[in-house]
């Protein structure tokens, strides 16, 4: 019989790899609703890799359940190849921002320049600054701060460092809680584990129980 402090420990993992699921699905979706420095540091192409990361992590629990509930340990070794999904989809997403943070001035130089002026304009507007490296690189006129080139190049103050001051700060603390999510993946699989192995006992003495003529070992 598993014990019972076995399959809380379990429920735990378990319970939080559903919490990782919710929170990483419900951000990738108010994350696109209207923000201007939000929706400058996060793509379609972010957010929908996070909707699908929490996805992956809310039908992995469901699987559990269902999983759990099964006799055998297959079924429970079926969950430990999920959770190995999970795990290589999180070392991906984290990856793959991680590795964005590494030359955001030049990547968010880019997503500046796509901009429409209409946005370039109320960015400069809200941080103070015209251009992104420097008064004629990538500058919008109009607004208040930047109406013209003169007042462009009076303000002296670029885009470049509040973008990806504000930028550097939301991946960072993105890429590091999708790492952290690792240690629910990798504790649930342990635990897995270790009901595995508890099972795997129980039919074995099941089996000699047989043999025995089912009189058990008294």
């Amino acid at each position: 019989m598993v014990s019972k402090r076995l399959m809380l420990t379990w429920a735990f993992f378990d319970t939080c790899l559903l919490a990782a699921g919710l929170v990483t699905l419900v951000l990738s979706f108010v994350w696109r609703q209207p923000n201007l420095l939000l929706n400058l540091t996060f793509g379609s192409f972010d957010l929908t890799g996070g909707t699908v990361l929490g996805i992956i992590f809310l039908a992995t629990f469901v699987s559990s359940l269902l999983l759990v509930a099964m006799r055998g340990r297959w079924p429970l070794v079926m969950l430990n190849w999920l959770l190995l999904v999970n795990g290589i989809s999180i070392l991906i997403a984290g990856t793959y921002i991680w590795f964005y943070t590494l030359h955001e001035r030049n990547n968010y130089h880019n997503v500046f320049g796509m901009q429409s002026n209409a946005t370039k304009i109320a960015v400069q507007d809200t941080l103070m600054c015209c251009g992104y490296f420097d008064a004629t690189d990538e500058v919008a006129f109009g607004g208040t701060f930047c109406p013209n080139a003169a007042a462009a190049m009076a303000a002296n103050s670029f885009c470049v460092t509040p973008i990806t001051k504000f930028a550097d700060m939301m991946l960072n603390d993105v890429f590091t809680t999708i790492y952290g999510f690792m240690a629910i993946v990798i504790g649930l699989f342990l635990a897995n584990m270790c009901v595995i192995k508890r099972r795997q006992e129980e039919k074995r003495f099941e089996r000699i129980d047989a043999k025995r003529g089912g009189h058990g070992f008294v």
